[in-house]
């Protein structure tokens, strides 16, 4: 799993006029909690750039003041107008205490109906999972190459690790779509409903 590094510093003052002392010097006030306390901190803003824009799952190693805490960024508030990051929440993870995390799902695999003249549509990028963090995988894969015209994969088509995944078996994570002048057609070859994979 990808680790990201944000080094924070311990908040003396809490409260709206220190928070906004802190964002107008370019830090995010931030909390850690899961642990034995809640830790009330503040960190560079540059350093969530890795841990917030991105759909890549990953770690966060937390070192405040030295102390190092491994962590999963929780949640995150913006500013509704200009979109600063104002607030940062971690949960702290142990080994052997089971963790929920949202991680993103590779498409592997040629799927046949895009030879057929199909088009790949993504319903779903991200699931969402259940598991000692030591199992956390950075993605899951799902294999599309038994997809024809008209054909999905959904979430109950995914094989899991050593986890659980929590998001509805029944969500599509993606479908051949088959173009409008060709719906006669593979209707009444019956292209659309060979595979092993379900039709929509």
């Amino acid at each position: 799993m990808k680790i990201v590094e944000i080094i924070g510093y311990k908040r003396a003052n809490l409260g709206k006029t220190e928070s906004k002392r802190l964002r107008g010097e370019g830090y995010v006030p931030s909390v850690l909690y899961g642990g034995k306390e809640q830790i009330h901190f503040y960190a560079p803003t540059i350093l969530f750039r890795d841990a917030v824009y991105t759909a890549d799952a990953h770690f966060v190693e937390l070192n405040i003041e030295g102390d190092i805490h491994r962590a999963i960024l929780q949640d995150v508030q913006f500013h509704p107008v200009s979109e600063m990051l104002m607030h940062a929440d971690f949960l702290e993870i142990f080994d052997a205490k089971p963790i929920k995390m949202t991680v993103p799902v590779h498409l592997e695999g040629n799927a046949p109906g895009l030879q057929q003249g199909g088009t790949m549509v993504r319903k779903r990028m991200l699931v969402d999972i259940k598991g000692l963090p030591k199992n956390m995988p950075e993605y899951i894969k799902a294999d599309i190459s038994a997809l024809g015209l008209g054909q999905s994969i959904k979430v109950k088509d995914l094989v899991p690790g050593d986890y659980e995944i929590l998001t509805p078996g029944r969500i599509t994570i993606a479908s051949v779509e088959i173009p409008r002048a060709m719906r006669g057609k593979t209707t009444e070859g019956g292209d659309a409903a060979e595979g092993g994979a379900a039709a929509e």
